[in-house]
């Protein structure tokens, strides 16, 4: 594999992930903690293989599926494991961490976990397939795993500073159902051959959740807690007397 291969392959998902470091506006996260999250991005191909073995062992699918198939392939196969797999790793390393202080910042240890196996799933294909996939999957695959982690994140953010227990366990299960739904949909849209209408309507769909996804990052990190405009000002009249 050339070295310009490697960088086309590495590319996408570097600039995404910047570009969600670059859309924490008031209280960055530590680079190592982001240089860890996106390793166990590319870790968390490990638990994905086990789990396509275990799903292959109980659920053997044919090579040439048929409408059906493809779905429980894409859903239950595809979807289920690599989500579950980024879910565990956001959940279990990140979210009780100190420095896990804002909403925002579950939106950039989910895209930085997402684009690790990302990019490492990348390289596979573009190895594989050459340049086309490689360009291809700059505005497919890569941006898709950043709106998945867009979600997932989001909704772990929500959960992080939600006092209420029963609507703390919601927000943490749509971090993980949420995601698995929007992965399973533009997989099967993709890899079914009966309908062709369906894969046109997944990239539309990839295109408005890309803008979407840049939307909710704006929002969400606007909210912070570290915004200066968000700050409440207790300072009381007598106070303000003396200063």
């Amino acid at each position: 594999m050339s070295l310009f291969l490697i960088a086309l392959a590495i590319f996408p998902g570097l600039a995404i992930a910047y570009y969600t470091y670059k859309k924490d506006l008031y209280e960055k996260e530590p680079i190592i903690y982001l240089f860890f999250a996106f390793l166990l991005g590319v870790f968390s191909i490990i638990p994905t293989m086990i789990g396509y073995g275990f799903f292959d062992s109980i659920l053997p699918l044919p090579k040439e599926k048929t409408f059906i198939q493809h779905f429980i392939y894409a859903f239950i196969i595809v979807a289920i494991t690599e989500e579950t797999a980024k879910f565990i790793f956001l959940r279990f390393f990140f979210f009780r961490r100190r420095e896990f202080d804002e909403a925002y910042d579950g939106i950039v240890y989910a895209v930085f976990i997402g684009m690790g196996f990302a990019t490492f799933e990348n390289i596979m294909y573009v190895a594989e397939g050459g340049v086309a996939v490689g360009l291809l999957r700059i505005f497919t695959a890569v941006p898709a795993h950043a709106i998945f982690g867009v979600t997932m994140g989001f909704h772990l953010g929500l959960a992080k500073f939600e006092q209420n227990p029963i609507i703390r366990t919601k927000l943490m299960t749509k971090a993980w159902l949420y995601p698995v739904a929007l992965h399973g949909a533009y997989d099967f849209c993709l890899m079914q051959n009966t309908i062709p209408f369906l894969g046109l309507l997944a990239m539309y769909a990839l295109y408005k959740s890309i803008k979407g996804a840049k939307q909710l990052m704006h929002q969400t990190a606007t909210k912070s807690p570290f915004n200066p405009s968000n700050q409440i000002d207790n300072t009381t009249d007598e106070e303000r007397k003396i200063w």
